[in-house]
C-alpha cells in the first residue's frame, strides 16, 4: 500500500458531469474540493459560471477587474493541499482549466505555446482597428511589454497580446517570474483522471441544454450588472469567459441576442474541443468514458475485483482505491 497521501485531479471538458462525481468523491471519501476553473474565481460570476453550491475552496476569490492567472493558481493550490492533507482529508482538484492542471503538475517554467486560433483573432482586430489600437489594449494589461514595443511592431505587440490573452499572464511576468515549482509528486500519491462522454454529441447537447437554462435563470441580467459597472472591460480575463464574452458583445451592440446566444454555445463548444486536445496529450491520465445516462462503458480504472469497471463513476473511482 502507498504511505504517500492521495490527492485526486478530476479533469474533463465542459458539461462532461466532473464536478458531480467530485462531490460525490468528497462525501465518500472524506475529501475537500479544491476548484480548477478560471471563471469560478472571480465573484459575480454565478450563473455563466455554473457555480457549484457545493464548497470548493478557490471559489469567489478575486473581483473581475483584478486577473487571476496560472501562478496565482499554483501559489494558492498548493498551502491548500498540504493544508487539506494534514486535516486528514483527501484533495480533490476538479476543473477544466488545463493550464492550471498543467502548471500544478509541471510547473511554470515556459511561456504558454503559440495559439493559431488567438493569433488570428487578434490579427482580425488589427486589421478592424490598427495595430496602434491594440497597443493600447496592451497598454492597460501588460504596460511594461507594451514600453518595449512599439505600436507598429506587428510580429511583438501580437505575441505579448497572444501570452496575455491564451494565459492570463502578461508577457513582462512571464519573462521576469522566477520558475514555479510543481507539485511534489514524491511527497503525494496523484491519481489523474479525465470523465468524458463516449458520443461527443451527448456533450454539445449537454453544453445546449446548460446555456439556455443559464439564459432562463437571468445570465444576461448578471452579465449587464458586470457592464454597467464601467471599470470592466473586454480584455479582462474574467470578461472573456466564454458566455460572458458573448453576451458583453450583444451589450456592447455588436450583435442581437439570438446571435449571442448561437456564439456562445458555439464557444462552449470549441472550449470542450480544446480540452479534450489537452488532455488526449496528458501523461499518466487515466481515462473514465461515460454513456449518455453517466454509467461507465470504458476505463483503465479497476475496480478492484478483476473487472475493468462498474457502472458508477463513483464507485470505479472508490473500488480502484481499495
Amino acid at each position: 500500500m502507498d504511505p504517500r497521501p492521495l490527492v485526486i485531479l478530476l479533469m474533463g471538458p465542459t458539461a462532461s458531469g466532473k464536478t458531480d462525481l467530485a462531490i460525490e468523491l468528497a462525501k465518500a471519501l472524506g475529501g475537500e474540493l479544491i476548484s480548477v476553473d478560471s471563471a469560478l474565481v472571480y465573484r459575480g460570476l454565478d450563473i455563466g459560471s455554473a457555480k457549484p453550491d457545493y464548497p470548493h475552496h478557490l471559489i469567489d476569490i478575486r473581483d473581475p477587474a483584478e486577473p487571476y492567472s496560472a501562478a496565482d493558481f499554483v501559489a494558492d493550490a498548493v498551502p491548500l493541499i498540504d493544508q487539506i492533507v494534514a486535516r486528514d482529508k483527501v484533495p480533490i482538484l476538479v476543473g477544466g482549466t488545463m493550464l492550471y492542471f498543467k502548471a500544478l503538475v509541471e510547473g511554470l517554467n515556459e511561456m504558454p505555446p503559440a495559439d493559431p486560433v488567438m493569433r488570428s483573432q487578434i490579427e482580425g482586430e488589427a486589421e478592424r482597428e490598427g495595430w496602434p489600437a491594440l497597443h493600447a489594449k496592451l497598454l492597460e494589461v501588460d504596460p511594461v511589454s507594451a514600453a518595449r514595443i512599439h505600436p507598429n511592431h506587428s510580429q511583438r505587440l501580437a505575441r505579448a497580446l497572444e501570452v496575455y490573452r491564451t494565459s492570463g499572464i502578461p508577457l513582462s511576468v512571464w519573462q521576469s517570474h522566477p520558475q514555479t515549482p510543481p507539485l511534489a509528486a514524491e511527497r503525494f500519491r496523484l491519481l489523474q483522471i479525465a470523465l468524458c462522454p463516449q458520443d461527443r454529441g451527448v456533450l454539445h447537447e449537454r453544453i445546449a441544454l446548460r446555456f439556455e437554462q443559464m439564459m432562463a435563470a437571468g445570465f444576461l441580467a448578471e452579465v449587464r450588472q458586470l457592464h454597467q459597472r464601467g471599470d470592466l472591460n473586454a480584455d479582462l480575463p474574467a470578461i472573456r469567459a466564454v458566455g460572458y464574452r458573448q453576451l458583453w458583445e450583444h451589450l456592447e451592440g455588436a450583435v442581437d441576442l439570438e446571435e449571442a446566444v448561437t456564439r456562445g454555445i458555439a464557444a462552449t463548444r470549441q472550449l470542450a474541443k480544446r480540452q479534450l486536445t489537452w488532455l488526449r496529450k496528458w501523461p499518466d491520465l487515466v481515462w473514465i468514458i461515460t454513456d449518455r445516462e453517466g454509467n461507465v462503458v470504458d476505463s483503465g480504472l479497476s475496480d478492484g475485483k478483476g473487472m475493468s469497471f462498474v457502472q458508477n463513476p463513483c464507485d470505479l473511482v472508490l473500488n480502484s482505491l481499495t
